[in-house]
Parts: C-alpha cells; structure tokens; sequence
C-alpha cells in the first residue's frame, strides 16, 4: 500500500485545495477519509493509476489510498472482506464479487479484450489454439481472464480441461516462467506479452477480443455508497476529467505509466508500452450499458456453479451516480 503525501501541514493543503477548486469552478466533495483504492498493475488497472496521479482527484477534494495488486480479481477479494472501498477488475469477477459480498458497479472504465493474449514460446513455432495439447499453461486461476480461457477460448477449439496442464501463475511471473521453459504458453495481459514479444521470448496465438471485449467496471462496496454518495460524483467527475487525456493526450498518459513500470524494475521500452496502452479501449460510461453482458456472464457462472444466484441489478448496478456526474 502506498499513501501519497504532500510537502505542506494539513491546514495549507486543504487551504489550497479548496482555493484552487474555487478558481476553477468546482466544489469540494463532502469530507471524508481517504479512500481506499485498489486496482491491479498490469494494464488493466493502469487507467486507475493515471487518475490516481494526475491530480483530478484532489482538484475534487477527495484523498485516497493506493492498494495495488497483481489483478483484479485479488482486489475483489478484498473488497469483500472490506479492505477497499472501491476497485477494478473484469465483469466476470465483478459478477463473482456481487455474489459473494454485495458489492456496487459505478461504471464501465474500459473495454481490454485485445490486452488479453496466449502467448506460446517462440521456439515451439505454435500458432493456433489446438496445438496446445500435452502442454503447459501458466494462467491466473480465478481471474476474469482464465475464466474465458477456460470457458469459451478453450472449447471453442476442441479442447478441454484435462487436454493440458494449467500451472497456476500471477500474471507478473509468466514471462519469466517461459523463459526459463518451465511453462509452454500462458494467458497474459498487457505489457508482459508486448515484453515477451519484444525481448523474443513468446509469440501469440490469438487475443480474446473476437471471443469476449472483456470490459473493466469500478466497482464499490455497498457500505461506501450509502455514506458517500456526493463523494463518488465527485470521484466519477474526476474520471470523466482524465478521460480526455487518454483521447487528446496519450503521450502524457504513456510517460506516467511508463514511469509506474520502470519503477517497478521491469525494463520496457517507451514504443513498446505505448502499443500495449493502445490495445486499451478507455470509454468510461454508465454501468447499465454493460448489462445485456454481464447477464449472459452470469449465467454462465450460475451453470457452473461458481455463483450462487444471478444478481439483482438493480441493487447491483448504480447507473444513477453516473448520471448525476454527467449531469
């Protein structure tokens, strides 16, 4: 966890803050503790990191707390136990989330079908999905992601549970799994496969975008909403802010997350990131549009028994928040 913290008393930050506000035409949302904001660190959750420091938050009064993790998946675990307040992850785990611990769509983030790839190291020569029998894949069991491996990718092409051996893997140490050929191809997001292509490791087969778009939500838990709930405009608002940088300011956008990774030790290279986050489809929009999706994924959990009932989604889905902060 990581709190960011600024260079002045408590007294002269929120000073400034509320005079900047009153420059620039915003109102401060209603006090209240930092929230705690979980997102993961692959490129999925890199959108969150760009609102987070951009500033767009402050300039709408709200502090907060940074909760990164390898996927999203893993901070829907936390928000149902309550360690955050809000996250991102995919509609599969959402779903999940819901199920499990009641837990609040506030909006689509992003669509990043295209980020999702299986990747085969580069010496096998694999080309198509089939040629995965006998071998074995490093996916990250429980996440959205392996989720529409295992359940459309895999049986699509004739294959099942069974005709391979997955090995299970955060998705930070795939590459390194299949450079040193302990593993044969993995499911991965972006930037590692965009590393693994570049430094020559793997090559790819297919990305999930014509099987599943795989879009983000933001997602709160129920207790948050109902104290907060001028607060969560206020965060939407700060969303819509940071959204036009993605569309009319990439370069500034790629700097920051090229940053994020660097410090993380990973070595990538600028052009290379950049055309990772360009495989990211940043729209953030009302949750209700997702809803014609998120039903048929929920009825396929419901088969397998992964959840225990379809959710309400009127209770699930908060497109009134969104509405207010379009307002």
């Amino acid at each position: 966890m990581t709190i960011r913290h600024v260079g002045m008393t408590r007294r002269q930050c929120v000073a400034a803050t509320v005079a900047g506000m009153l420059a620039t035409g915003l109102r401060p949302a209603r006090a209240l503790e930092p929230i705690r904001q979980g997102y993961q660190t692959n490129i999925w959750g890199m959108p969150t990191y760009y609102l987070l420091q951009s500033g767009a938050l402050e300039k709408r009064g709200i502090k907060f707390q940074e909760f990164a993790v390898a996927s999203g998946n893993l901070t829907m675990q936390q928000m149902v136990a309550r360690q955050v307040d809000l996250g991102t992850y995919a509609g599969q785990s959402f779903i999940i989330g819901v199920d499990k611990g009641d837990l609040v769509g506030l909006m689509r983030i992003e669509e990043v079908g295209k980020t999702v790839r299986i990747m085969a190291r580069r010496e096998l020569g694999l080309t198509k999905v089939e040629q995965l029998k006998g071998l074995k894949i490093a996916s990250q069991t429980g996440s959205s992601m392996a989720n529409v491996f295992m359940d459309s990718v895999v049986p699509a092409h004739g294959l099942k549970k069974g005709d391979f051996q997955e090995v299970r893997m955060d998705v930070n140490n795939m590459v390194a799994a299949l450079a040193a050929k302990t593993v044969d191809a993995m499911v991965n997001v972006e930037p590692y496969n965009s590393i693994a292509e570049a430094d020559g490791i793997a090559t790819p087969i297919m990305d999930f975008w014509e099987v599943d778009r795989m879009p983000v939500l933001m997602a709160a838990t129920p207790d948050f909403v109902a104290k907060n709930p001028d607060a969560i405009v206020a965060y939407l608002k700060a969303w819509q802010d940071i959204a036009r940088d993605f569309k009319d300011n990439p370069a500034k956008v790629a700097d920051a997350i090229h940053a994020f990774y660097t410090s993380k030790g990973y070595s990538v290279p600028p052009d290379t990131l950049a055309k990772a986050l360009a495989l990211v489809e940043v729209n953030p929009g009302s949750p209700a549009d997702l809803e014609p999706y998120l039903r048929e994924q929920a009825g396929i959990l419901l088969r397998q028994k992964i959840i225990s009932a379809i959710p309400d989604w009127k209770k699930a889905l908060r497109p009134d928040l969104w509405a207010k902060a379009s307002a």
